[in-house]
């Protein structure tokens, strides 16, 4: 009977993905739309330690490294689950789909 293949824990990115993430926040035009968007400068530390745990589990298989890339990760995707979407996601298209637009007529404001 053979065995089933296991197969081996990868990181949810290539460590250069976690590396031009955290250049990208420490840019100055990063910087300068989060401070003009939150009021605050943006923290880049997280996308940092993740790149040291991603080399680090590439590097010795650390399973400390594993476990908080994986948490980051969760958290980062919990995140952005949060947010609602902007407009609702339609079920089926309109009826009247079909019909060529009326670019020729002038819209009703």
């Amino acid at each position: 009977m053979e065995q089933p293949r296991t197969i081996p824990w990868r990181a949810p990115r290539a460590c250069e993905d976690y590396w031009s993430e955290f250049s990208h926040c420490r840019s100055l035009m990063n910087r300068f739309h989060h401070y003009y968007t939150f009021g605050e400068s943006p923290s880049c530390q997280q996308w940092k330690e993740d790149y040291a745990n991603c080399k680090q589990w590439e590097n010795s298989k650390d399973s400390r490294a594993k476990e908080a890339l994986q948490t980051s990760e969760r958290r980062r995707v919990a995140e952005q689950q949060m947010f609602t979407p902007v407009w609702q996601l339609r079920k089926e298209p309109p009826q009247d789909w079909h019909l060529p637009l009326n670019q020729d007529k002038p819209q009703d404001m």
